[in-house]
């Protein structure tokens, strides 16, 4: 089911509760944000292990962070750098639209279609219980999946498009997965930034 629109979106599912913002940031914003992040942010691959195999992570990494909290998911650790001008602009931002406070923020780097994130909840125990987590994209479209944990018809898309604010809240990530899946098709470099509160 793709649920894309134009306009702002509430998908109140089962266990779960959606807002799909997509023109939070004008194009001009989204360009400025997407360039600076792109070439100022101190990128790094880590290895994560899936299955008792080692693999590169298939997309880059960074996190930053109002304290030196550590954030774990998957087998990696991150220290977190402190909070640029330009990540303030965008999570006071965010904050105002979402009226929630954000200490955190994992920004990832999809360089191309093969780079991807797959099926997972942001479930670690540092996110509390029922985190609300807002995720803004910056760069090309990419697609993302959803699915219910136990009810199997409830599996949906959105693609989130340059500018656009995600904002997942209630018990979604005790009963959903979601993913940024690989594609074969020609598609350009994506910032996503995921603010959350440790």
């Amino acid at each position: 089911m793709n649920l894309f629109s134009s306009e702002i979106q509430e998908l109140k599912l089962p266990n779960a509760e959606l807002i799909y913002v997509p023109r939070c940031f004008s194009d001009e914003e989204s360009e400025f944000f997407f360039n600076q992040l792109r070439h100022h942010v101190p990128w790094q691959q880590d290895d994560i292990k899936v299955f008792g195999k080692v693999y590169a992570q298939p997309r880059l990494t960074a996190l930053y962070g109002e304290s030196d909290k550590s954030y774990s998911y998957s087998g990696i650790t991150m220290l977190p750098h402190t909070f640029t001008n330009d990540l303030m602009d965008i999570k006071n931002k965010v904050e105002t639209f979402t009226d929630c406070k954000f200490s955190t923020v994992l920004l990832n780097l999809y360089r191309d279609g093969s780079d991807s994130n797959g099926w997972h909840a942001d479930n670690e125990k540092e996110l509390g219980n029922n985190p609300v987590i807002a995720s803004v994209s910056f760069g090309a479209p990419r697609w993302f999946h959803f699915k219910h944990r136990t009810i199997k018809t409830e599996k949906h898309k959105i693609l989130l498009e340059s500018g656009s604010l995600l904002i997942m809240k209630g018990e979604m990530q005790h009963h959903w997965l979601h993913q940024i899946p690989k594609t074969k098709k020609p598609v350009g470099e994506r910032i996503n930034l995921t603010f959350r509160k440790l």
